[in-house]
C-alpha cells in the first residue's frame, strides 16, 4: 500500500491571484451589465472552495512516495504497533515495522509510479561493544536481481541518559534506525519490488528490521553553471580522484571570491576533513543532493576539528544542491557541531541540501533574512535545523527532517555568543518533521513574534510535535539582554499525528505543549490545528517552579483546535491538560477538545 504526499499549493498565493482576477473581472465595463447577484455568489463560492482546498495541504512538498513495510507482502514478522519508550516499534513510522530474522526473508510491494531512486529505513542489532553490525539486502524488480546493498548499524544505537553513550550496558536504547540511499534504478508503475535479506560471509547481524521504503524520481544532475570554478580543476591541489578535497575546496573558494565567480562541485563523492570557511558573497553549487556528496573520513572523525563543517562567516552566502555525509557515531555537546554552521549575515540562502550522520544538520547564528529551503535532515545526532543566537526575520521553508537526535526544527535565541541581530520574527513554514529519537518536531524557546505554520509532524514519540518552552536560557543579565518570549508567538494551520511521547527527563509530553519553566510566557496564538492519535495528552500547559520562581502564562488564545483520540500509549490522558503547578490563563474558541483537565487552582480557562 502506498502513501503519496502531493504538492503543496500556497493558500496566500491562490487567494491573491483569485481576488485580483475577480477585481478586474468586476471592473470590466463590457461584463458588468451581465453580472447579477447569483453570478457573484457562484464565483465567491468557487473562490472559497479553491482557497479551502489549498489550505488543506500542510507540510513540505514531498517528491517521494513512502511505502510502509507493515503493509507489504512479507515472509518476515510484523512488529507493533508499540508506543512505549526504548522500543524499535515506537521509533518506527506508524509505530510498526517488519523483522527479517533469517536470510532469504523479504518484503515486497508494487510501485505506484515511475521512479529511479530508493531510500530504505532499516534497523540492525548493535554489536556487543556498541560498534554496530552488518548485513546485506538485495533489490529485485519483477523477479530480476538488481544489486546488493551493504548496510550497517555503525551509525545507530545510543544508550542511557542524555547526552547518551555508545555502551549497551547503560540500557534504555534509542536511535535504532539508519537509512540507505540507492540511485540508478529503473522502476515503472506496477513493477514488483522485493527487498530480501541476503547476508554475505562477513555479515554478522542476527536480524534486519525494515520500517519503510521511499521511491522517488530524481532529475538528472545539474550542469556546471557559467562563470564558475570547479574544485576538480587542475589549478586546485587535491583534485585527483580519491584525494582529500579539503584544500581543493578551500582554494577554490578563495579564488572564486577574488574573481567574483562561483564554486562548482560536480557529480562525485569528495572527502572533506576540516573546516570550510564561507566568506561573504560566495556561492557554492553542486550537481544535486543525490549526485554531489561531501563526506567525512571515519578514521579522523573522532577529532572534532577534522569533520565536515561548512561554516558561514559573512553575508550573501549561497549554498545549493549537494549532500553532506558525516561519520559521527556519538553525541558530545562539549564539541562543536559539524554540518552547516556559523553566521550567514544578511540575505543568504541554503537550498536543497541533504545532511546526515553529523551532530546537527544546521546550527545557524547571527543571520537576518536567511532563507533555508527544500533541505532534508536525516539521522543526525542532535537537531535538524536550529536557529540559535541572533536570528532575525529568517525562514525555514519546505524542509523535512527524519530520525534526528533532537528537535527537527528549533528557534532558540540564546546568548552564549555575541548577538548581532535582535532575535525574532522567524518563520518555520511548509515543513515536515518525523520520527526524532529525542525531543520535538518543532520548538520555540523564546524571542519576539516567531511563527510555525502550515506544517506536518508525525510520529514524534520522544516529545511534543510542537513545544513552546522557557526551559533553555535566553538571557544575559551582564549585557542586559533578555530574549524571553515577546510580541506574539503564532502556531497555526498544522497537522499533528501520533505525537506526544515519553521524554526521559520530563515524562509524557503532550502532542502540543506549553512549558512555563520558571519564566513568564505572554502572547501565544494557536489556530487551526488538527491533532489526532496523541500518545499522551493532546495539548497541555505544564510548569516547573523552583526556589519561588513562578512563571505566568498569559494572553494565550486557542482557536479552531480539533483533538481526537488521545492517550494511545498511556491511559488517563486528556484533550487539554493543565498541571497543578501552572499559573495564568488561556482562552478557547471554536474548538473541539474532548476532555479538559485543570489541576491548578492558579490557572483559569475561558471560553
Amino acid at each position: 500500500m502506498a502513501f503519496t504526499k502531493g504538492m503543496n499549493i500556497k493558500p496566500n498565493c491562490i487567494t491573491i491571484i483569485l481576488r485580483c482576477n475577480l477585481y478586474y473581472f468586476l471592473r470590466a465595463p463590457q461584463l458588468q451589465r451581465f453580472l447579477d447577484f447569483r453570478t457573484l455568489l457562484t464565483f465567491g463560492l468557487l473562490l472559497n472552495c479553491v482557497i479551502g482546498s489549498a489550505q488543506e495541504k500542510r507540510g513540505a512538498d514531498i517528491p517521494w512516495t513512502t511505502y510502509e513495510a507493515e503493509h507489504m507482502k512479507t515472509t518476515g514478522a510484523i512488529m507493533g504497533p508499540g508506543y512505549q519508550p526504548y522500543q524499535v516499534e515506537t521509533e518506527s513510522s506508524g509505530q510498526q515495522c517488519v523483522k527479517l530474522s533469517n536470510k532469504g526473508q523479504y518484503i515486497e510491494f508494487t510501485s505506484s509510479g515511475s521512479d529511479n531512486s530508493m531510500v530504505i529505513r532499516y534497523s540492525l542489532p548493535d554489536g556487543r561493544k556498541g560498534n554496530g553490525k552488518r548485513a546485506t539486502l538485495s533489490i529485485f524488480i519483477n523477479g530480476h536481481f538488481i544489486q546488493h546493498c551493504a548496510i550497517s548499524s555503525r551509525y545507530a544505537w545510543l544508550y542511557g541518559k542524555y547526552p547518551f553513550t555508545n555502551d549497551p550496558a547503560a540500557g534504555n536504547p534509542r536511535h535504532f534506525y539508519d537509512e540507505m540511499r540507492v540511485t540508478g534504478l529503473k522502476i515503472a508503475e506496477g513493477d514488483i519490488i522485493r527487498i530480501k535479506r541476503d547476508d554475505q560471509k562477513e555479515d554478522d547481524a542476527e536480524y534486519c528490521i525494515i520500517d519503510l521504503v521511499d521511491l522517488e524520481k530524481i532529475a538528472p544532475p545539474l550542469n556546471q553553471p557559467a562563470n564558475s570554478l570547479s574544485i576538480t580543476d587542475e589549478a586546485f591541489p587535491g583534485a585527483d580522484a580519491g584525494d582529500d578535497y579539503t584544500e581543493a575546496l578551500r582554494n577554490c573558494i578563495a579564488v572564486a571570491q577574488q574573481t567574483g565567480k562561483s564554486v562548482w562541485i560536480p557529480v562525485g563523492i569528495f572527502k572533506i576533513t576540516g573546516d570550510i570557511i564561507l566568506p561573504a558573497n560566495i556561492t557554492v553549487q553542486g550537481a544535486g543532493m543525490w549526485y554531489t556528496q561531501l563526506t567525512g573520513d571515519e578514521a579522523l572523525y573522532a577529532n572534532a576539528s577534522r569533520r565536515v563543517r561548512l561554516k558561514g562567516d559573512g553575508s550573501n552566502i549561497h549554498l545549493a544542491d549537494f549532500a553532506i555525509t558525516g561519520k559521527l557515531t556519538y553525541r558530545s555537546d562539549k564539541e562543536a557541531s559539524d554540518g552547516i554552521v556559523g553566521s550567514y549575515g544578511t540575505n543568504s540562502t541554503i537550498s536543497r541540501i541533504w545532511v546526515e550522520h553529523t551532530k546537527v544538520g544546521m546550527w545557524i547564528e547571527n543571520s537576518e533574512n536567511l532563507k533555508v529551503t527544500g533541505c532534508r535532515m536525516r539521522n543526525t545526532m542532535a537537531d535538524g535545523i536550529n536557529f540559535c543566537v541572533g536570528m532575525k526575520g529568517s525562514t525555514i521553508e519546505n524542509c523535512t527532517a527524519r530520525g534526528t537526535g533532537d528537535d527537527c526544527f528549533a528557534i532558540w535565541p540564546t546568548t552564549f555568543l555575541k548577538q548581532v541581530f535582535s532575535p525574532g520574527h522567524n518563520l518555520i513554514i511548509h515543513c515536515t518533521g518525523e520520527l526524532p529519537f529525542l525531543a520535538n518536531g518543532a520548538a520555540v524557546y523564546g524571542g519576539d513574534s516567531n511563527t510555525i505554520e502550515v506544517c506536518t509532524f508525525t510520529g514524534i514519540s520522544q516529545g511534543s510535535a510542537i513545544l513552546i518552552s522557557t526551559t533553555f536560557p535566553t538571557e544575559n543579565k551582564q549585557k542586559g539582554i533578555n530574549n524571553n518570549f515577546s510580541g506574539t508567538t503564532v502556531i497555526e494551520d498544522c497537522d499533528i499525528k501520533s505525537s506526544g511521547g515519553f521524554d526521559h527527563e520530563w515524562g509524557w509530553r503532550a502532542a502540543v505543549e506549553i512549558c512555563v519553566d520558571k519564566r513568564n510566557i505572554a502572547g501565544i496564538e494557536i489556530n487551526n490545528l488538527n491533532i489526532v492519535n496523541s500518545l499522551s495528552n493532546g495539548l497541555s500547559v505544564i510548569a516547573k517552579n523552583e526556589q519561588d520562581e513562578v512563571g505566568l502564562l498569559s494572553a494565550v488564545n486557542l482557536r479552531n483546535i480539533t483533538i481526537s483520540n488521545v492517550g494511545i500509549a498511556v491511559k488517563g490522558k486528556y484533550g487539554l491538560f493543565i498541571n497543578n503547578a501552572a499559573h495564568g490563563s488561556l482562552t478557547i474558541k471554536n474548538s473541539d477538545i474532548p476532555e479538559i483537565k485543570n489541576e491548578s487552582e492558579n490557572f483559569t480557562i475561558a471560553k
